[in-house]
């Protein structure tokens, strides 16, 4: 299902689900994926409360928890059902606010129990093989020439590696955010909050040889205010850059199931192992809570035993 309005308009509820989406997408800020994914699950809701003749904008807590029911019945997996219930809390907040419904069955609501899983860290050895897939020096170490747009993907890669960005902020990089002389970016995250992020001597190399070279062949003489183009001179949407990411992971042979976000797990996880503290990663990850940074020190034993050594008056 595509970024507009639901496929099947005549659905009851359809209208308000576009009113909750914009919402999102104007006052949230938030991205188009993630708006998409919202009218994805919410459509399936207003399918289910069709089906069973049902008024969504005014069912029941027991209601709801059928609906539940019958995707766990039907094998959902449980992320999938728990994604389905924050949509529904998210919506039926938004009716209250908006005095389009007069309760919030989905307050009520427990959602499953999901297994704690950690961030998945791309270990060093497979990063560079990942980086080298657009690099000037092939697999055998032999010098090999970049097109231009290898030298968009290898700065994209560095990027994101470089910086712990999300896709959505490297699509949305302005070719003015980019401070070479002050080694640093500054990025637009969720929200629309600016942040500063310092980027290292590589990336910066990758990000200049293609602004130099790659990016105006891209361009074709066309114009674009965005760091990073297609080979239309448009710029690299974030879907065409997790295509990309894919591309690239099998190129270098490594596990068909990374993905760029993988590339900020691994940012964050590899600062930390470094020293760095938990506040620093917080902000240059773009978190507003301190506890959504803390898991990855769960990925990095050996920076908790490091402070317990050097803290610890007995260690």
């Amino acid at each position: 299902m595509g970024e507009g309005p639901l496929a099947d308009e005549a659905l009851p509820g359809a209208a308000e689900v576009e009113g909750f989406c914009e919402s999102l997408r104007v006052e949230r800020a938030l991205s188009a994926h993630t708006v998409r994914a919202y009218r994805v699950d919410l459509s399936d809701y207003l399918r289910w409360a069709a089906r069973e003749g049902l008024d969504p904008l005014a069912v029941t807590h027991r209601q709801l928890r059928r609906y539940l029911g019958e995707l766990d019945q039907a094998r959902y997996a449980r992320r999938t059902v728990a994604r389905r219930l924050s949509a529904l809390r998210g919506f039926f907040r938004w009716l209250n606010v908006a005095g389009l419904a007069q309760g919030d069955p989905a307050s009520v609501l427990q959602g499953p129990r999901l297994p704690s899983s950690l961030p998945k860290v791309i270990p060093p050895a497979d990063m560079a093989r990942l980086l080298a897939v657009h690099g000037k020096r092939g697999p055998d170490g032999e010098p090999r020439d970049q097109t231009p747009q290898d030298m968009r993907d290898l700065a994209l890669l560095e990027f994101l590696y470089a910086c712990g960005a999300r896709v959505s902020e490297a699509s949305g990089l302005a070719l003015d955010a980019v401070d070479f002389e002050r080694a640093q970016a500054k990025v637009l995250g969720k929200g629309s909050k600016e942040r500063i992020i310092p980027v290292h001597d590589l990336a910066l190399d990758a990000m200049r040889a293609y602004l130099l070279v790659g990016r105006p062949r891209l361009l074709g003489g066309r114009e674009c205010d965005r760091f990073f183009v297609s080979s239309r001179g448009n710029p690299v949407s974030p879907d065409a850059i997790r295509k990309m990411f894919k591309a690239t992971v099998r190129a270098a042979g490594l596990d068909d199931g990374l993905s760029p976000h993988d590339m900020r797990h691994t940012f964050a996880t590899d600062l930390l192992s470094g020293g760095a503290d938990l506040r620093s990663v917080q902000e240059l990850l773009g978190h507003v809570s301190l506890s959504t940074t803390q898991v990855y020190t769960h990925v990095s034993p050996e920076r908790l035993r490091a402070a317990h050594a050097a803290a610890h008056p007995r260690a």
